[in-house]
């Protein structure tokens, strides 16, 4: 394994990951975002996605996964200085062996796989990265399509949500839009080849529990913001809206976990389905 590239001071090139942690606009310029974490970087590997470079710690010795994974992996190697890894990082400890820098996909809906099955989830608004991406890893985890971000939101390929996914962002495909409109003119034409997909919100004054609602049927969910909940657009775009039955003083329950909540639902009543 040969550096192509070393960076040992905080250059232009150095700058340009910097930005990429923190900046949604470089990262849509470039192309590109940065992934921290082993088990990320593994999956963004093994699951296909376009690796630019990656970094390692020329001050570090690296353990066999990471000269495996350099040796591997097509993509510019570029040693850089311990210090600078750190920097990068996002952790407070120790710096990490291994960074990526990762091509952006498409925001196109029709990476999210479509037919009878379909159990694709919005999330309308998402103010925190960290729930993006726990979302995203709930969806994997309990069998969803897909994640659509809609309207002004935070960024799914901020590393917070990079992170909080566990990996899972390069397991579920995660699409972004401005509006409701593209994603209701998407299920207009998902109907129109004969599935009958339908939209399902969650609310707290919604008219049926989560349980009573048929999952075994195709089906849209959409999460609300985390703190005005569903739109004016989006709740009269619901075909449903189901609630989650709660106790105690809790007044509601926080976004990415009323979503992973439905969405276990979901995946025990298929799995029931399924056992016929």
């Amino acid at each position: 394994m040969v550096a192509v590239l070393r960076v040992t001071t905080r250059n232009a090139r150095f700058q340009q990951w910097e930005a990429l942690l923190g900046n949604r606009t470089k990262r849509q310029r470039s192309g590109e975002f940065l992934v921290q974490g082993v088990r990320p970087i593994k999956l963004a590997i093994q699951l296909g996605w376009q690796v630019r470079q990656l970094l390692y710690n020329a001050d570090a010795h690296l353990s066999a996964w990471a000269h495996e994974t350099l040796d591997a992996t097509r993509a510019t190697k570029v040693a850089v200085a311990g210090e600078l890894m750190f920097e990068l990082g996002g952790k407070v400890d120790v710096a990490p062996e291994l960074l990526a820098i990762v091509a952006l996909p498409d925001d196109d809906l029709g990476r999210i796989p479509v037919g009878p099955d379909l159990l694709a989830v919005v999330f309308d608004r998402p103010t925190s990265p960290g729930n993006i991406g726990t979302l995203v890893r709930s969806a994997d985890a309990f069998g969803a399509s897909g994640v659509i971000l809609t309207g002004h939101a935070a960024d799914v390929y901020d590393p917070k949500s990079v992170r909080a996914s566990t990996g899972s962002l390069f397991s579920v495909p995660a699409v972004r839009v401005p509006s409701h409109r593209p994603v209701l003119d998407w299920v207009e034409a998902i109907r129109a080849d004969g599935v009958g997909v339908q939209v399902v919100g969650t609310d707290e004054s919604g008219a049926a529990e989560a349980a009573e609602y048929d999952f075994a049927q195709p089906t849209l969910l959409v999460v609300g913001n985390e703190t005005s909940g569903l739109s004016s657009a989006w709740r009269d775009a619901c075909d449903h809206l189901i609630r989650i039955p709660m106790v105690g003083m809790a007044s509601s329950l926080n976004a990415a976990t009323a979503g992973s909540v439905v969405l276990y639902e979901s995946a025990r009543q298929r799995a029931r389905g399924k056992r016929g």
